[in-house]
């Protein structure tokens, strides 16, 4: 018997389950999706203060999910992922923010070869042999931790799906920075 990789170990933990969890349901509507984000709530905390929100989630106060994803408006057309985090800051009652996108990856070994163009960049790596598509699901919270899952649309199965705490560093440091809390300047 062969030992299972690192990224296929199955990781625990609240957050852990939240990214499976919106990683199965995206799969269940297939490839080729909108790019989504989530507001993450302590569900506990989200029964005390918007008891007709839980109800109308599904949520009770003996709900065993600590943390409850809510779906946020869909992006507007033409509107990239990296563009509206770069916009977002949370109230504090957000305890994390979760995305879903789906992207093309290309090999390290080909990143000299990558135009500094955006558009050429991405006619790049869509018309590159080795190519992968992949979706990412990013989770991070305010206390620090971060959580992701990789599914990869050339081993489309739920057994293949990687998990890891910072599969894609870059995304989780745009998911943090929506964390965190606006100072007022003294001027």
């Amino acid at each position: 018997m062969s030992e299972v990789p690192p990224t296929l170990q199955h990781h625990q933990g609240p957050l852990y389950d939240v990214v499976r969890e919106l990683e199965a349901h995206a799969s269940e509507g297939g490839w080729d999706q909108a790019e989504r984000i989530f507001a993450l709530a302590d569900t506990a905390e989200l029964v005390r203060r918007e008891p007709g929100l839980a109800a109308s989630l599904g949520l009770d106060s003996g709900a065993v999910t600590p943390l409850t994803p809510i779906e946020q408006e869909p992006l507007a057309p033409g509107q990239s992922l990296e563009d509206v985090l770069a916009q977002i800051t949370w109230p504090s009652e957000v305890t994390g923010i979760a995305v879903i996108a789906e992207r093309l990856v290309l090999p390290p070994d080909v990143d000299v070869e990558i135009p500094a163009d955006p558009q050429s960049a991405r006619d790049f790596a869509a018309n590159h042999p080795d190519r992968q598509e992949v979706r990412i699901v990013a989770a991070a919270l305010r206390a620090g931790d971060a959580a992701c899952a990789l599914r990869l649309r050339s081993h489309d199965a739920d057994d293949l799906v990687l998990t890891g705490p910072d599969l894609v560093p870059g995304l989780l440091i745009q998911l943090h920075a929506t964390l965190e809390e606006e100072t007022a300047s003294d001027e």
